[in-house]
């Protein structure tokens, strides 16, 4: 028996395979879960579910623009249809650029804001309703928010504004939510050697030696990192957690 053996799972943004969405979506299916693989990307997202069921996974893909509501509705539909329930949602869907607020275009901080704190609004929105309808009512939302929801970066202003926002949202839902079984967390990831993370270093080693002089564990984080927290927080070894800001950053925001 898995960790979450029996659940249905919901991850959005897991798509690309060196993703924390992917690694979320790996994690939960290796420990019992039927997942449901959600991206906007819908051939990189095909692609990304087809590798882990290929693995003898339990992993389906279904296209996802986490800022239409519309769709929302229509992938909880799906997976209801499909799995009959919904236990565990992860809202991973995220995007970043950096600028400084002068630069920052009220456009795009707008479409920044639309998919960090928007969409999982809405995810949060959606999956809650699906989780009421469990009998009885109950569910785990693990919301991806990043050392950004917890202290200002500069050049990052609207990422931090996006970020700090999923951490308060989370805490409200939390309380909203508790008399219906359903716990809401969220997730603060730091360094972590990823796609949207690498454009700013040229390579691992170089992303590495930075790590080290920043990071009090000196050591570079990787999406199984987070998805292993995430996997704690959808489990039922969290049941007393909710409301919580679980830090993954090797000590960086400790100091």
């Amino acid at each position: 028996m898995g960790r979450v053996s029996g659940k249905v799972a919901v991850v959005t943004g897991a798509g690309s395979m060196e993703g924390i969405g992917h690694s979320c979506a790996a994690r939960l299916a290796q420990e019992g879960a039927t997942v449901f693989a959600c991206d906007i990307d819908a051939e990189q997202g095909a692609a990304g579910a087809r590798a882990l069921s290929e693995q003898g996974l339990d992993v389906t893909f279904l296209e996802l623009d986490v800022t239409q509501e519309a769709q929302w509705r229509d992938v909880i539909k799906q997976v209801l249809e499909v799995a009959g329930r919904l236990d565990i949602l992860v809202n991973n869907a995220g995007v970043a650029f950096a600028a400084t607020i002068a630069e920052t275009t009220l456009e795009k901080f707008r479409w920044l804001n639309n998919i960090n704190l928007r969409g999982t609004y809405l995810g949060v929105k959606h999956g809650v309703s699906a989780m009421r309808r469990n009998d009885p009512p109950a569910g785990s939302i693990v919301n991806l928010s990043s050392i950004a929801g917890h202290v200002g970066l500069p050049m990052y202003a609207a990422y931090c504004a996006s970020k700090g926002g999923v951490k308060n949202l989370t805490k409200a839902a939390a309380l909203e939510c508790a008399a219906d079984g359903i716990r809401v967390n969220s997730v603060h990831p730091g360094l972590i050697w990823t796609p949207m993370n690498r454009v700013n270093f040229p390579d691992e080693a170089a992303a590495q030696l930075g790590v080290e002089k920043m990071t009090p564990l000196g050591m570079l984080g990787y999406p199984v990192d987070i998805a292993n927290g995430v996997l704690y927080l959808a489990s039922d070894e969290s049941s007393y957690m909710t409301g919580s800001t679980l830090t993954i950053d090797g000590g960086l925001t400790a100091t």
